[in-house]
């Protein structure tokens, strides 16, 4: 028994730096400066620690104790840096609303592509205390299919609350990288148990096979990102 822990807890810590590993490999790639900036903030991090020290007249002890300080506005920008680029690689993408919406790791259940159409406008169910959310992607047609599935979906749990949000870049629209806030911001109208409910309702329905991006996904999205 306890040798199984051991090498579960050795998988975990692998698939753990893997994903790092993919996140800094996306991050070179859509954004090579950021390699630099994280450099130039832990040096940065260091000078200001021998600047406290030679003024306490201890530059070296400082200097070593704010390397654990630089190694962590390091890996923070970096993290912003890895958000950033994972919404850009996704960007345009069939699916990519549904790959942020899976990405939310607590408090929703998504199920993509509820609906789509012959020209890849789709719309996607998420569940969560404040209702359900329907969130559309595409054209034009795509709001209409947003209407029939918010009908649909009326029928299936009256009285809960249906939210729409349309993913893009117009006018009232949501961009792809303000998609989690969006729903988060939502308030909670469901009790535990009334969630449970609507998601066992809504699960016989399903949805369709449809591919969705590949890649790390941030659990949130970045503070005051560009729209």
């Amino acid at each position: 028994m306890f040798g199984r822990k051991k090498k579960e807890k050795v998988a975990g810590s692998g698939g753990q730096l893997q994903v790092v590993r993919d996140a800094f490999g996306l991050v070179r790639k859509e954004n090579p400066s950021a390699l630099i900036y994280m450099g130039i903030a832990f040096i940065a991090t260091i000078a200001l620690g021998i600047i406290f020290g030679s003024a306490a007249g201890h530059p070296v002890y400082f200097a070593i104790l704010f390397i654990p300080v630089g190694i962590i506005v390091a890996f923070f920008l970096f993290t912003r840096f890895a958000n950033t680029a994972a919404f850009s690689s996704i960007e345009g993408q069939i699916g990519a609303g549904a790959s942020v919406l899976m990405g939310i790791r607590k408090g929703f259940t998504t199920t993509p592509a509820v609906v789509v159409n012959r020209s890849q406008d789709m719309v996607h169910r998420s569940v969560g205390r404040c209702g359900v959310v329907l969130v559309a992607e595409g054209g034009f047609a795509a709001r209409q299919l947003l209407t029939d599935e918010r009908k649909k979906t009326e029928r299936y749990v009256p009285g809960v609350p249906v939210h729409e949000v349309f993913v893009g870049d117009g006018e009232g629209q949501v961009s792809i990288r303000k998609l989690q806030k969006t729903l988060k911001k939502f308030p909670k109208k469901l009790s535990p148990a009334q969630l449970r409910e609507v998601r066992n309702r809504l699960k016989a329905v399903g949805g369709m096979a449809m591919p969705i991006p590949k890649g790390p996904m941030p659990t949130r999205a970045p503070k005051n990102p560009g729209r």
